[in-house]
């Protein structure tokens, strides 16, 4: 029940439909005795300046967490960024601090190392293809910088998008880092969709999966439609797959700290269990689990 001093979190994307942050917030908040919501707000890109600026002028307003297509215009909204996001020039969660300034902060690559991990994924040394220079692309590009990847290669339509988050992990990491020719994953050792591609039904594959080799780890982080055309062809293959759920699982405790809520992280970082199970697709929860 909400009263006169709940506290609202929102989450914003365009499209809205697929996020699921909501849920876990929404669940987990009760569970912890905090008077606090989280809204789901579909925003077009071109209202986000105006959104968040109004949003934030409410001291009712307890945080802010974003998704597609956002990421990166809001890291030119704050006034303040973690290295994280300054590398890879995209926030997914803003703060107001107590002197009023914005601050932003990016979890998505570090909630991914982290479902590699307990995956038993590895990642360090290995040749990496993302599919996707976006806000969660390029997140996912610099957490596996950090974390000792031999080799990261970004392919994106835009051309333009990879080459600069290429780029800035080659200036902050001692990591080879290109901007792939094309979405062929011939050759690598791990391969992440981190684009749209999957949304709909009708979509096309982000990849050639023929091309696909023996060995190679398949990730998909889509929120929606899991286990997903990709995932279910990297099955039939006979490859370890992982699909983007527990990339969001472990990067919440994340987002709990960040806005002040050390005692909700500790929760989920003590048992995710509950919040696994009501994502999860019944076909997959049996089949991807955690190492």
């Amino acid at each position: 029940m909400t009263t006169g001093n709940t506290r609202v979190f929102f989450m914003v994307a365009d499209p809205i439909e697929q996020v699921r942050t909501p849920e876990i917030f929404n669940k987990v908040l009760p569970l912890c005795g905090v008077d606090a919501v989280m809204v789901p707000l579909q925003v077009a890109p071109q209202d986000l300046v105006d959104t968040v600026r109004a949003l934030f002028r409410s001291k009712t307003t307890a945080g802010m967490v974003l998704s597609i297509p956002h990421k990166t215009d809001a890291a030119g909204l704050v006034d303040k960024r973690s290295k994280i996001a300054n590398t890879a020039n995209a926030v997914n969660a803003i703060r107001r601090n107590a002197d009023g300034s914005l601050e932003g902060a990016l979890f998505d690559g570090l909630g991914f190392v982290s479902s590699l991990e307990r995956y038993q994924m590895p990642y360090a040394g290995k040749r990496v293809l993302i599919i996707g220079a976006g806000g969660a692309g390029s997140a996912i590009a610099t957490s596996l910088a950090a974390g000792g990847s031999a080799e990261i290669a970004v392919f994106d339509p835009d051309e333009a998008k990879a080459l600069q988050v290429t780029a800035a992990i080659r200036e902050h990491f001692d990591v080879p880092a290109v901007a792939a020719l094309s979405n062929d994953p011939g050759g690598f050792d791990l391969v992440i969709n981190a684009s749209p591609l999957g949304l709909k039904r009708d979509d096309p594959l982000p990849l050639p999966v023929a091309s696909l080799q023996p060995g190679t780890q398949v990730c998909d982080i889509l929120m929606k439609n899991q286990p997903t055309p990709l995932l279910q062809a990297a099955m039939h293959k006979g490859l370890k797959v992982q699909p983007g759920y527990d990339m969001l699982i472990l990067q919440t405790p994340l987002f709990f700290d960040f806005f002040g809520l050390t005692q909700v992280a500790e929760h989920l970082r003590t048992d995710d269990s509950a919040i696994r199970e009501m994502l999860f697709p019944s076909e997959l929860l049996g089949l991807v689990e955690p190492a």
